[in-house]
């Protein structure tokens, strides 16, 4: 029988979508075959890959998608940064806010009444003029910050959406601790 202390464990990953359109993930899945190497160097806790809902260990990368705009996106931060040991902003959202930060100009109350009140896409639907408020619903922020403005961030890849190939080289690089290579070639923003 083996000593167990020699074995040595693969490096946990975990992600998370925040105020993103889920594109980053998307690019994530588009490294295609590449996806089963990248399964035989990590073990995925919570992902969409996995269909894990919650980080359930001590994770060694934590890739965020998405600023913050509300309450639970900022728990979710924290409770990444709190759990995992190095943590990575993927894409403009996660470094800057991206489209989600177009709503900085506004107010809450003009972003909430453009949204359900004076948009061409709700004339007609919302006769009472209602603007959706339930204590279940996260309270949105005064505008959406970038990830490393809630807390420290470890790494940035950037991108809207980052290439699978940039996001490939730059994970692979952490996994196996070399350093990445310099892609601005493979730098996309659509």
């Amino acid at each position: 029988m083996k000593n167990s202390s020699h074995i040595k464990s693969k490096p946990v990953i975990a992600t998370t979508s925040l105020a993103g359109c889920f594109g980053c993930h998307m690019s994530l899945l588009d490294i295609d075959e590449r996806i089963l190497q990248l399964a035989e160097l990590v073990e995925f806790d919570k992902s969409p890959i996995n269909d894990i809902k919650k980080i359930s260990r001590p994770v060694d990368f934590g890739l965020i998608e998405g600023g913050c705009c509300n309450s639970e996106n900022v728990e979710v931060l924290r409770h990444f940064r709190d759990n995992c040991k190095y943590l990575v902003s993927v894409g403009e959202c996660a470094m800057m806010g991206g489209l989600p930060a177009m709503r900085n100009q506004l107010s809450i109350r003009e972003c909430l009444e453009e949204a359900y009140l004076n948009s061409p896409s709700v004339q007609g639907c919302n006769e009472e003029g209602i603007i959706p408020s339930d204590d279940e619903l996260p309270i949105l922020l005064n505008k959406v910050y970038p990830c490393h403005e809630i807390v420290k961030i470890d790494y940035f890849i950037p991108g809207c959406p980052p290439r699978a190939d940039l996001l490939w080289d730059v994970l692979t690089s952490l996994i196996l601790g070399t350093s990445p290579k310099d892609q601005y070639s493979v730098f996309k923003y659509d």
